[in-house]
């Protein structure tokens, strides 16, 4: 059912980020003012009422949660669309044995809502694949999980 709100994640959701997934962030732009969203896979939830990310520490989203911390994760999963809501804070501006420059990033939600529009599901699920080196990537995932994981 469309339009159902929570102050916190869904086990279903829940269940659904315990894995690299596809999702978007949205982010309030500290240049314009105006929205800015970017999609990232490096999301894990370790309970149902916080998310962590990670991304490059020079990213637009790092700036743009110094700036002003609100924010929104868009998901999609269990045949829905979801808007999480919350507040970012920067929990490590430079992950140890990563061999990129990534900060973490947990949202600490405050409302859960199913966004998809009335008498609709979603058939297919988002699904990417990585272009670069495939054993490079399982291993720089496994690495960036693992922070995440134990941060």
């Amino acid at each position: 059912m469309a339009n159902q709100v929570e102050s916190m994640l869904i086990s279903s959701l829940y269940d659904f980020l315990q894995r690299e997934r596809f999702v978007t962030i949205s982010t309030i732009d500290h240049v314009t003012g105006g929205p800015n969203v970017s999609a990232i896979s490096w999301v894990y939830a370790p309970d149902q009422r916080r998310i962590v990310f990670a991304v490059d520490n020079r990213s637009r989203i790092i700036q743009n949660i110094k700036n002003i911390p609100l924010i929104v994760m868009n998901v999609v999963a269990n045949d829905s669309t979801y808007s999480i809501y919350g507040e970012a804070v920067i929990k490590n501006e430079k992950v140890e044995d990563v061999p990129l420059k990534l900060a973490l990033v947990e949202i600490k939600i405050s409302e859960v809502r199913d966004v998809m529009f009335y008498g609709a599901k979603i058939s297919i699920e988002p699904r990417y694949e990585k272009t670069y080196d495939a054993e490079a990537a399982t291993r720089l995932d496994r690495q960036v999980m693992e922070a995440i994981k134990n941060n």
